[in-house]
Parts: C-alpha cells; sequence; structure tokens
C-alpha cells in the first residue's frame, strides 16, 4: 500500500474576512475531492485572511498511481486565478514505513 500527501500552501488574493476566504478556499476543496477521489481539508492558517494551506492525501496500490493523482492535484492547484500557490510540500510512503 502507498500513501501520498501534499500540502498546498496558498497566498489568498483580496481578502478581509474568513467568510470571504471561506466562499474561495471551500471551491477549491471540493473540486479537488470530487475530480481526484482523494481527501482534502484546510489544515494551517485558519484563522488568517489572506493564507490558507490545504492537505490532500491518497492511498493505491502502486506508487504510480499517487504520483499521477498528486501531480494533477498540484496542476489543478497551480492553476486556480484567484489564488496564487506559494509552495507544495508532498510525500510518498509504503504502509511500512508508518
Amino acid at each position: 500500500m502507498w500513501i501520498g500527501f501534499a500540502e498546498l500552501d496558498y497566498l489568498l488574493g483580496d481578502v478581509h474576512s474568513l467568510k470571504h476566504k471561506r466562499s474561495i478556499v471551500r471551491p477549491i476543496i471540493a473540486e479537488i475531492r470530487h475530480r481526484y477521489s482523494v481527501s482534502a481539508a484546510e489544515v494551517d492558517h485558519l484563522d488568517a485572511h489572506r493564507r490558507t494551506v490545504i492537505g490532500v492525501s491518497v492511498v493505491a496500490a502502486d506508487r504510480t498511481h499517487v504520483t499521477d493523482v498528486l501531480d494533477a492535484v498540484e496542476r489543478l492547484a497551480a492553476g486556480r486565478p484567484e489564488v496564487e500557490l506559494l509552495s507544495v510540500r508532498r510525500r510518498i510512503l509504503t504502509s511500512t514505513d508508518v
């Protein structure tokens, strides 16, 4: 079993409230979940208006599939015009590594 996860660090545009931030972040998370059948959630900068980190995880039988899914998620994350992707941190492990 292979486990992959990524942290997508975003800078949001002209956001002045947490409500406005949620209106931007929730659709991104929903699209990632729906399109790639992965787990995704906001995992950092929860109280900051202009920053967020979205965590994504995937489990599969082979490493290639995990890598392909995380690559696709990263492309989607970078292609959102309303936010700026600052960095992506990712890791891929086997069940024996845990």
